[in-house]
């Protein structure tokens, strides 16, 4: 799987969302992380794994606390890719609206090149 693809997969489930959502205030243990859900702590740990291997998150160690960590730069490729979607759209979108504009005046030719009433023939 291309890394793109790891991310979404990461994304996609709820829990991990709230995992990221809750590391971007801060590194937390993985008893920390599972508090909020009714989970087992090797569930998360799960979880955890997933994320790490989209790189989404890392985990540090010290002694016997192993926090994670949000990995920001991970999310710059789905950003990335959202935004070159974006671009497209919203240029197609005020293409459709310029043209909607010009056939509202009565400027702009039927879409085919005929007339409304050559296309009803």
């Amino acid at each position: 799987m291309d890394s793109l693809s790891e991310t979404f997969h990461a994304l996609a489930d709820p829990t991990r969302r709230a995992i990221l959502a809750r590391l971007a205030q801060g590194e937390a243990s993985v008893g920390e992380l599972a508090r909020p859900f009714e989970m087992s702590l090797p569930a998360v740990s799960k979880h955890l794994k997933v994320l790490e291997r989209a790189g989404l998150i890392t985990r540090g160690r010290k002694a016997q606390f192993r926090p994670a960590r949000i990995e920001p730069k991970a999310l710059m490729s789905v950003d990335a890719w959202i935004e070159s979607y974006r671009r497209l759209w919203s240029e197609r979108l005020e293409r459709l609206q310029d043209y909607l504009g010009e056939v509202q005046s009565g400027a702009a030719p039927a879409p085919s090149g005929k007339s409304a009433r050559e296309g009803d023939k």
